[in-house]
């Protein structure tokens, strides 16, 4: 009943947030293109629920010659970072277009980030602990506990707990400590 529900309610909320917020999305879109070269989305292959990979949007915040690694792997990430991409980073708008991701049921807005296609670690430590059962999520318990600033094993911890407690209150919490922490812009890499 649990993922039905928070299935409905994934559904809803995308649909009227992409409603609400279709005219800054377009905003963003222009100024992403009026900046850069490339595409104003960025499609980054990720590990989904059963360790399937999917395409993630994103709106593009580093350059077209940048590396497909984790930004924590990267020497100085901001180097890469186009006009505006920091901007859209610390305020995570960069994570809007994921709302389609989330209509689509490849996401839903609370559950373990999804891993990039690269991160063997990552994935690897998930799968022996069942996490690779959830559905990634545009925001997590780790997110809301740490963000970029944790070490893969604590994330996984993080989410781990998450797989045991999970409820429509904790989801709930998690959404309200994200909004917090976007506000706060705390335990963003850039």
């Amino acid at each position: 009943m649990y993922a039905l529900i928070k299935r409905w309610c994934d559904i809803g909320l995308a649909l009227v947030l992409l409603l609400a917020g279709a005219v800054p999305l377009a905003i963003i879109a222009m100024l992403i293109k009026c900046t850069s070269r490339g595409p104003v989305i960025f499609w980054s292959d990720r590990i989904g629920r059963y360790n399937r990979i999917f395409k993630m949007a994103k709106f593009r915040t580093m350059r077209m010659d940048t590396p497909q690694l984790a930004t924590h792997l990267m020497k100085r990430p901001q180097d890469y970072l186009t006009k505006i991409g920091g901007v859209l980073r610390t305020s995570s708008l960069d994570e809007l277009p994921q709302l389609f991701n989330v209509l689509k049921g490849d996401m839903s807005f609370v559950g373990p980030r999804p891993a990039l296609f690269n991160q063997d670690d990552l994935v690897a430590l998930r799968t022996r602990l069942g996490i690779d059962r959830l559905v990634p999520g545009v925001t997590g318990w780790a997110q809301v506990n740490g963000r970029d600033d944790l070490p893969i094993p604590v994330k996984v911890d993080f989410d781990a707990y998450y797989l045991q407690h999970r409820s429509l209150f904790l989801d709930f919490r998690i959404l309200l400590l994200t909004l917090i922490k976007v506000a706060r812009k705390e335990g963003v890499q850039h």
